[in-house]
């Protein structure tokens, strides 16, 4: 095991050089643009024996990704905010051919006002897509989740592609020690791709053609049940790699402190990392609080929240995002869980768009509202606004 320090964007390409991608597709945008230009250098240096595709726009580097991905190889890009909506279309695409793709988005806020730093909207906007979504808290998770995404994506019971998201600036140029196994280790663990199907110029098929109404749900239904197996998959892998390396994040969902806790702090993202702090001071000061830190997205983790929620005073749900006309993404299906199986209420609070500022003592504050019977069910809260305005 060797320890570098990066950034997450260079830990990021790191662990696609060690993972091994026969075609690179690459576009640039701040703050993603690193991570292929990186590789690139991989590339050129001879570490990584791979097509590197400068394209003309991100929906082209993820047409890229699926044609090369069809063939059967390995595939990677890499993408943020504008450029991730951009290749909405094909990212739709990916998802409904059953394509392996791994990619990186680095979460920036989406404009205008034109802002380059972090939020969840860009992901949140392709939670429907069919990707799977993983949310890394610290650059050691980002190499752990990339090497752990192809093997769940290429696993034959999944064949899905994945997403695997980190704060904009406050990981992607942000240094911190990683520790890094083997390139012999990452083999072992992640062996070539094997796929389930493939193109061939030799043994032409048509692929992605018309589907009548009396095979669509099927196909709709299949991807379903992928999102299912992944979720049962997703922490064997974990397991798997902490029996390996000795590094561990959680599951589905990281557990902090829960034990005993009355209060849960329910979020995802370098806002969980956050929420550590918080937590450790307010268990010095008495209160009972934890943290569930949410690390898959999509599939949804309702199983563990479930768990979570049993024998709680309630749950205070933190968003770094908005769903316009109602209230935070992971707040609203943090409530459709709870529905009808547990009577835990569930407080929602928006907090640190466009990347303003959010601190442990803002979190503190938070749960101190939750603690202190302050909190409302009835109100998203919107924690920082000036005059600190609350919309319901």
């Amino acid at each position: 095991m060797e320890t570098i320090i990066n950034t997450a964007n260079g830990i990021a390409a790191k662990a696609v050089q060690m993972a091994r991608p026969k075609v690179v597709a690459a576009y640039p945008i701040t703050p993603q643009t690193v991570v292929v230009e990186a590789i690139a250098k991989h590339v050129e240096t001879g570490e990584l024996d791979a097509e590197f595709i400068c394209v003309e726009s991100e929906h082209s580097a993820m047409a890229a990704t699926i044609a090369a991905s069809a063939t059967g190889v390995r595939t990677f890009t890499a993408t943020s905010s504008h450029g991730l909506l951009l290749m909405h279309e094909m990212v739709h695409w990916a998802a409904l051919a059953r394509l392996p793709v791994v990619m990186v988005n680095v979460n920036r806020t989406v404009g205008p006002g034109w802002n380059i730093w972090a939020d969840n909207n860009d992901s949140m906007s392709q939670r429907d897509t069919g990707w799977m979504q993983v949310h890394c808290a610290s650059n050691q998770e980002v190499f752990d989740s990339i090497i752990q995404a192809y093997k769940l994506a290429e696993d034959g019971r999944v064949q899905l592609p994945i997403m695997v998201n980190y704060d904009g600036f406050i990981l992607s140029h942000t240094s911190m020690p990683v520790d890094i196994p083997s390139q012999a280790e990452i083999d072992a663990f992640l062996p070539e791709r094997v796929p389930c199907w493939s193109i061939d110029p030799k043994n032409p098929v048509s692929h992605g053609n018309l589907v009548p109404p009396e095979y669509y749900m099927e196909h709709r239904a299949s991807m379903q049940n992928a999102h299912m197996a992944a979720k049962e998959l997703f922490p064997k892998l974990a397991n798997e790699w902490k029996e390996k390396f000795g590094i561990y994040h959680g599951g589905l969902i990281e557990d902090y402190k829960l034990d005993g806790a009355e209060y849960v702090i329910v979020t995802l993202g370098t806002l969980g990392a956050e929420a550590k702090v918080s937590v450790d001071e307010l268990r010095k000061a008495g209160h009972k609080v934890g943290l569930a830190r949410i690390r898959m997205f999509r599939p949804f983790p309702a199983e563990e929240i479930l768990r979570i929620a049993k024998g709680r005073k309630s749950l205070v749900v933190i968003d770094r995002n908005i769903s316009p006309g109602y209230e935070g993404v992971t707040f609203t299906e943090t409530k459709s869980v709870l529905y009808g199986n547990s009577n835990v209420p569930v407080y929602g609070y928006i907090a640190g768009l466009g990347g303003r500022d959010v601190t442990y003592k803002h979190i503190i504050d938070i749960a101190m509202e939750a603690v202190n019977g302050k909190a409302s069910p009835d109100v998203t809260k919107w924690w920082g606004l000036k005059e600190n305005e609350v919309i319901s």
